[in-house]
């Protein structure tokens, strides 16, 4: 009986340390609803502020976990500044864990990623990143509209441009993903209730343009 308790104990461990691993056996493919109390992604990493500051320029921002008209939510605020060649204020989380696999996340499975957002009327970058990203200027880039009220944004992988490289976006080795004020003077200010990746096929989740008319 010990010996059967103890095995089962090994595979249990063994389950979470495959879905630790490898982060695209995340459930309906979240990345994070904001409800850890540790404050990790469903990734298990954390989300970081990352500005123009790093390379010389002058934009301001943070990111702050707030409660936004009932919701919990990540906010990036800031002030976007074309100073010095800068132009950005981001919120950034890595896709897999510290020891996690070097090939990157796979989200082939899914077919873009859904963000339900909340903001100033704004448009907004959403950057993915991958192992063919080499530089730190490289990356994939889609934009949507933040406004005053909830809403889900559908970004299909297709829309993703590549920004200074030539290859196309390889949804099975993703690194990193990002949500940028970005290449204009502006007051940054949008929050984030859940980020994931969804399935066209999944008539609950349709895909829809992430730029509306403002």
């Amino acid at each position: 009986m010990y010996q059967g308790r103890s095995f089962g104990s090994i595979i249990a461990g063994l389950l979470l340390m495959l879905a630790i691993l490898n982060p695209s056996l995340a459930d309906e493919g979240l990345i994070d609803d904001f409800s850890r109390p540790d404050g990790l992604s469903a990734m298990g990493t954390p989300w970081r502020a990352v500005t123009d500051q790093v390379m010389g320029g002058r934009s301001e921002g943070a990111i702050v976990r707030r409660v936004v008209d009932g919701r919990q939510a990540l906010c990036l605020a800031g002030e976007v500044s074309l100073a010095n060649n800068g132009g950005f204020v981001q919120a950034m989380l890595d896709l897999t864990p510290p020891g996690g696999p070097e090939t990157g996340l796979d989200a082939s499975a899914f077919d873009g990623v859904r963000l339900l957002v909340h903001g100033n009327r704004e448009v907004y970058n959403l950057h993915l990143k991958s192992t063919a990203t080499l530089l730190p200027w490289q990356s994939y880039r889609a934009t949507f509209v933040a406004g005053p009220e909830w809403r889900e944004v559908y970004l299909p992988f297709e829309s993703f441009e590549p920004h200074r490289l030539v290859q196309r976006l390889d949804t099975r080795r993703l690194t990193k993903l990002g949500v940028l004020g970005i290449g204009r003077v502006f007051h940054a200010d949008v929050c984030i209730a859940e980020v994931g990746f969804y399935r066209a096929t999944d008539g609950s989740r349709r895909p829809a343009s992430g730029s509306p008319s403002r």
